[in-house]
């Protein structure tokens, strides 16, 4: 018999928001270890505003906030409007940020008025910190070896931002053919942006730009390389030269699903704290995978 089409809502329901997750969805063995770090951080969290005794309305709780934010980079979301939106329709969203079915979603300059209180405190460093802590707890790093390395982050600046810092700007937006640096132009809608072509040669002006003085050498590969003949010549460096796919794996992930290949704030301490997030959850990622497949370790 078929079933008529009708829609009668529950003026009253006895599940919660837990009774909707999966029992195996990977969000869950994310949000147990996020919460276990920010279980440690419950000091300096509190230490971030004013005591309750000094009065005043109630701020929307850090932990909060850092689990909405490590959601946006998780699932790739392009801006805190588009996650507020989504939250308030998803029930998964809702669960892992730790708002109950009920609660009020927030307005997205909330994101923009609290990132600053989180980036004068240090807030995601710490937050990034207490993961490292954690993978350390369980057994999941190894000091064998330690490697370094570096990407460039797009700015969100056009070229046509970019004038002549003596004011001398004739061409105006016509500038096809002229010759433009770092030293001559600066972008006008962000101060720390810079002018840097897309291949080896930008890494090297970045590093100049921040007074390390990079050396062109050759190693016993035959390859080139921005370091000193006598580092190049190392088995370390030659074993570096072998993890770098590990190190740029972490970049890809934070440009592609970290939204990081471009990002939407200005300033470098802003970036540089929506790096640290990103990495963040990245580091999540396969820790969720290492707790399932060596969970002695953790104990």
């Amino acid at each position: 018999m078929r079933a008529a089409d009708t829609y009668t809502e529950s003026l009253f329901t006895v599940k919660t928001l837990e009774d909707f997750i999966p029992q195996n969805h990977p969000l869950r063995p994310i949000r147990k270890m996020v919460n276990e770090a920010l279980g440690h951080l419950e000091g300096f969290l509190s230490g971030m505003y004013a005591a309750q005794s000094q009065g005043g309305r109630p701020a929307i709780a850090p932990e909060k906030l850092l689990r909405a934010m490590l959601l946006q980079v998780v699932y790739s979301i392009r801006s805190e409007r588009q996650l507020m939106e989504q939250t308030q329709y998803n029930l998964l969203y809702r669960w892992f940020i730790g708002l109950a079915m009920a609660d009020p979603v927030w307005v997205p300059t909330v994101f923009t008025k609290n990132r600053a209180r989180l980036l004068e405190h240090d807030a995601v460093i710490e937050l990034f910190n207490e993961v490292l802590m954690l993978a350390e707890r369980g057994g999941w790093l190894s000091g064998e070896h330690f490697s370094v390395d570096g990407t460039l982050i797009q700015a969100w600046a056009s070229h046509k931002s970019f004038v002549r810092k003596d004011g001398d700007d004739q061409d105006g937006d016509n500038f096809k053919g002229k010759p433009r640096s770092n030293e001559t132009h600066a972008s006008r809608t962000n101060a720390d942006a810079r002018l840097y072509p897309d291949d080896a040669k930008a890494f090297i002006e970045a590093l100049t730009d921040m007074k390390v003085t990079p050396h062109v050498a050759q190693n016993t590969s035959g390859r080139r390389s921005a370091v000193p003949g006598e580092i190049a010549n190392t088995e370390g460096y030659s074993i570096s030269q072998q993890k770098r796919k590990l190190i740029e794996q972490g970049f890809g992930w934070a440009k592609s699903i970290g939204n990081m290949r471009q990002v939407m704030v200005r300033g470098l301490q802003k970036v540089d704290q929506m790096f640290v997030l990103t990495m963040a959850a990245y580091n999540l990622t396969p820790m969720r995978s290492l707790a399932q497949l060596r969970p002695e370790s953790a104990q």
